[in-house]
C-alpha cells in the first residue's frame, strides 16, 4: 500500500494536485472519501450531472430524503437539487481540512449549475450565486461551462467573490479567455476596493475527447490513403494531439502570470487560475491507461481523475516533470494538422466536443430528472 501510494506523492511534490472525479453519497457515507485523502492523496472532487446521474439513479440510498421532499411537497427538481447540495456540502466538511491545511489551494468542491443553461449568460450568473448561498460552504467552487455565453458569467461569479471551475475547455483561446475573464473578474473587485486573497479558480482543460475525435477522423482518412508516406503522417498523430495542446496550453498560463495585469493582482493575494486536466480516463485500450498523467505532471496544477485511474496512477504511474518537455513538438504537432495530406480543422474540431460536451452533461441530467420523476410517482403510492 505505501509504494502505490507514493506515485501520487510524487506528484503532489513537484506542484501538482490531484482531485477526483466522482462524487456519491455511498463514498460519503461509508468513509471511503475519508481514506482517499488519507490512504492516495486526493484533494478535490468534481462533479458533473452525468456523475450524480450514475450516484442516484436506482440507489436507495436517497429515498429517505426523496420521500421527506415529496411530504413537503417539493418538486422533482428541487428534491434534486436537495439532494445534491446535501452531497456536495457533505464532501466540502470531509475536505475542510484539507482547504484550511493548504490556504485554500485545494479542499474544492465542484458542482455543475444546471448544464440546459450553457448557453445563458444571465441565468447562468443567477443559479452560480444561487447555488454559492444554498451550499453555504466556503470551499464549494460552481462550475461554470466555458462557452461564449458562459466566459461573462465567469467574470461576473468571480467578481461577486465565487469560487469558479470553468469546464469545457478543448481550444488553447478557449482557456485564455477563460483565464482573462478570471482576471477581469478580480479586477473587478479590486477596483471596489473588495478582498481577492481568497477567491479560487480552475480552468478545467479536457483530453482524452479530443484525441478519440481526432483518432476517429484520422483512421477514416485511413482507409482512404494509399500512400505510404501520407499513411505514415496519419499514424503519427494518433493519441497526441490532446497532451500537445495541453502543452501549449500551459505556456500560455506561464506567459499569463508574468503579465503585468496578473503581477498586479498577485501582490493584492490573488490566486492563479490554475489548469485543471479533465477527461483523463483512456478511451483507447491501446494506450496506457495513465498516459494522461504521466504527461502532464507540472507545477501550478490540478489532474481530476475517475476512480480507476486514481487506484491505476497510485499502482503505476511513472512521475516525472514533463509538463514542459518536448514544447517544440508540441507546436510542431498541432501546425502539422493542416498538412495538406492530414487536412484536421482543429477549430471545427474543438468547437463540436464543446457542443458535443455540453450535451454529454444535457442527457443525463435530463435522464436523471426523469428516472427520479418515476421514483417520486412511486414512493408517493407506498
Amino acid at each position: 500500500m505505501t509504494v502505490t501510494a507514493n506515485h501520487i506523492q510524487e506528484i503532489e511534490a513537484i506542484g501538482q494536485s490531484i482531485w477526483m472525479d466522482n462524487l456519491s453519497r455511498d463514498i460519503i457515507q461509508s468513509g471511503e472519501l475519508k481514506q482517499l485523502i488519507a490512504k492516495r492523496g486526493v484533494l478535490g472532487i468534481t462533479s458533473n450531472p452525468a456523475i450524480f446521474e450514475k450516484a442516484i439513479a436506482g440507489n436507495k440510498i436517497y429515498d429517505t430524503d426523496i420521500e421527506a421532499g415529496i411530504k413537503a411537497k417539493k418538486s422533482v427538481l428541487d428534491i434534486y437539487e436537495s439532494l445534491i447540495f446535501d452531497d456536495i456540502r457533505n464532501a466540502c466538511e470531509i475536505f475542510q481540512p484539507v482547504y484550511k491545511s493548504s490556504n485554500g489551494l485545494d479542499g474544492y468542491i465542484s458542482i455543475e449549475v444546471t448544464p440546459t443553461i450553457a448557453n445563458d449568460t444571465e441565468k447562468t450568473i443567477a443559479e452560480a450565486k444561487r447555488y454559492y448561498k444554498a451550499i453555504g460552504k466556503e470551499n464549494v467552487m460552481i462550475k461554470i461551462p466555458g462557452t461564449k455565453e458562459g466566459l461573462p458569467a465567469v467574470e461576473a461569479v468571480i467578481a461577486a467573490g465565487i469560487n469558479v471551475n470553468v469546464t469545457l475547455l478543448f481550444s488553447i483561446q478557449s482557456y485564455v479567455d477563460s483565464a482573462w475573464a478570471y482576471i477581469r473578474g478580480l479586477e473587478a473587485r479590486v477596483a471596489k476596493g473588495e478582498d481577492i486573497s481568497n477567491i479560487s479558480s480552475v480552468a478545467s482543460f479536457f483530453l482524452s475527447r479530443i484525441d478519440s475525435h481526432i483518432d476517429a477522423e484520422i483512421d477514416k482518412k485511413l482507409k482512404r490513403a494509399s500512400d505510404i508516406v501520407k499513411k505514415a503522417k496519419l499514424e503519427a498523430i494518433k493519441g497526441k494531439v490532446a497532451i500537445a495542446n495541453a502543452k501549449i496550453a500551459y505556456q500560455k498560463y506561464k506567459e499569463i502570470i508574468e503579465s503585468d495585469r496578473w503581477k498586479a493582482l498577485a501582490a493584492k493575494g490573488a490566486k492563479p487560475q490554475r489548469l485543471l486536466w479533465a477527461s483523463t480516463s483512456t478511451k483507447n485500450p491501446n494506450y496506457p491507461d495513465v498516459m494522461y498523467v504521466d504527461q502532464l505532471v507540472g507545477p501550478d496544477t490540478v489532474n481530476t481523475l475517475p476512480p480507476n485511474t486514481i487506484e491505476a496512477c497510485a499502482d503505476h504511474c511513472n512521475v516525472d516533470n514533463r509538463i514542459e518537455t518536448d514544447i517544440d513538438k508540441a507546436y510542431a504537432l498541432m501546425k502539422t494538422l493542416k498538412d495538406p495530406e492530414i487536412r484536421i480543422n482543429i477549430d471545427k474540431v474543438m468547437n463540436d466536443l464543446l457542443i458535443d460536451g455540453i450535451d454529454k452533461f444535457v442527457t443525463p441530467f435530463k435522464s436523471l430528472i426523469s428516472s427520479l420523476e418515476d421514483k417520486v410517482n412511486s414512493l408517493a403510492k407506498v
